[in-house]
C-alpha cells in the first residue's frame, strides 16, 4: 500500500501582550519567538519528503507554514477548514479564575461543556479537520504533507481519530506550540499517530500562547 504522512502542525507563539483569547480575530501574528519556532520546524522537516503545504487562513498559521513551503519550493495553499474553532469568548481574557469566567453574564455559555455551548461543536470541528486531512492526503499521496492549524482543532481531530470522547480538560492537551501530530496512512487507512515537539514543550494552560 501507498504510505502517506500528514503532519498536523500547530502554529508558533503569537504576540499577545494582553493575554486575550484571540481566536479568529485578525491582526494576531507570530512573536519573535514564534518566528524562530517556525524556522526550527522548517529545519526539522527539511529532509522529509514534503509534497504539499497548506495552512489555516489566519496570519499566525500562514507565517508558520511559509518557511516550510519555501524550503521545499512549494506553493503555500490555504484551506478554510483548518481555521481556529469559533468561540463566544473571543477577545476576552478567559484564564481559569480570571477575566470573563468570573462574570455571571457569561455563565449561561458554560452550561454544556460536552458540545461545547460556548462555541463550535467538537464534532463539527473534527469533521471539517478530517476533510482537510483527506484533501491533503490526496494532494500528497505517497509522500508527506504539512497542515498548519491550531491547538483545539488539532487536538479534537486526534481524539476523534483515536476513538476518544471529544470533550476534555484543556489543561491536558498534548499539542504544544509548533508541535507535530503526524498521521500515518497506509492507503486510506490510518495506522499510526506520532507526536513530536521540534521546539520543545509549552504549557497548554497559558491562554493565547
Amino acid at each position: 500500500m501507498t504510505r502517506t504522512v500528514i503532519h498536523m502542525l500547530r502554529h508558533g507563539e503569537v504576540h499577545n501582550p494582553t493575554g486575550i483569547l484571540y481566536g479568529r480575530l485578525p491582526g494576531f501574528k507570530l512573536s519573535e519567538r514564534g518566528q524562530k519556532q517556525a524556522l526550527t520546524v522548517a529545519e526539522h522537516l527539511a529532509d522529509h519528503d514534503i509534497a504539499h503545504v497548506v495552512a489555516s487562513p489566519l496570519d499566525r498559521a500562514q507565517q508558520t507554514a511559509s518557511p516550510i513551503a519555501d524550503s521545499h519550493r512549494l506553493e503555500l495553499a490555504t484551506d478554510e477548514r483548518l481555521i481556529e474553532a469559533d468561540n463566544q469568548f473571543e477577545g476576552l481574557r478567559v484564564a481559569v479564575g480570571d477575566g470573563a469566567l468570573r462574570s455571571p453574564k457569561h455563565w449561561p455559555k458554560l452550561v454544556n461543556p460536552f458540545r461545547p455551548s460556548w462555541g463550535e461543536p467538537y464534532l463539527e470541528i473534527a469533521h471539517r479537520m478530517l476533510g482537510a486531512v483527506q484533501r491533503a492526503r490526496s494532494e500528497a499521496e505517497g509522500h508527506e504533507a504539512v497542515c498548519v492549524s491550531h491547538q483545539l482543532p488539532i487536538w479534537t481531530l486526534r481524539r476523534f481519530l483515536e476513538g476518544k470522547r471529544m470533550w476534555h480538560d484543556p489543561r491536558r492537551r498534548e499539542c504544544s506550540l509548533a508541535s507535530l501530530t503526524s498521521l500515518v496512512f497506509e492507503g486510506e487507512q490510518l495506522v499510526r499517530v506520532v507526536y513530536t515537539e521540534p521546539v520543545g514543550a509549552t504549557n497548554p494552560r497559558v491562554t493565547g500562547a
